[in-house]
């Protein structure tokens, strides 16, 4: 059961901050829904209480998790192959998976594939989505602020192996 203030990760959306529960009637239903804040872009999701365990909704990574995602941020990137289409769906799947390891790794491949030659507008859309979600969860597990979430994953990406190279 979620309690008001609880700290969050929606799958796709990122990490926010339970701010209420609420009531609404939709199409003749009524339904009780977990009301979530978003930190970044000042975004309120409304989530039904009665599907919390199929959205993927889970607690924020504890912050010793933070150096499984730095390892990740500093990893080779995977090598860009197929159409970028066939990448854009292989890394929404991974996105989806709600893993903040993976998150970690499509904005990892993204940002660094971009430096070297600019990625399709779709794969930008991608890239700045990950970004969102994977500072968003870290604003709450490091308690910074997104300013320096965004400073502190720029540096650890500038001393990544591969863009060393």
């Amino acid at each position: 059961m979620l309690h008001v203030g609880d700290k969050v990760v929606y799958p796709m959306h990122g990490a926010g901050t339970i701010s209420g529960v609420e009531n609404c009637e939709v199409l003749g239903e009524d339904k009780t829904y977990y009301v979530l804040q978003m930190p970044i872009g000042n975004m309120k999701v409304m989530i039904p209480t009665d599907n919390v365990d199929n959205v993927g909704l889970r607690d924020i990574i504890p912050q010793a998790k933070v150096e499984d995602v730095r390892d990740v941020l500093q990893d080779k990137p995977e090598r860009a192959v197929g159409s970028w289409n066939k990448r854009f769906h292989a890394n929404l799947d991974k996105m989806k998976s709600g893993d903040i390891c993976d998150v970690a790794a499509v904005a990892r491949n993204l940002i660094l594939q971009d430096r070297k030659h600019k990625i399709s507008s779709g794969e930008r859309r991608l890239m700045d989505l990950a970004k969102q979600i994977l500072v968003s969860e870290l604003v709450y597990a490091c308690d910074k602020t997104p300013e320096e979430v965004e400073k502190w994953m720029n540096g650890v990406l500038a001393n990544n192996r591969a863009a060393k190279q």
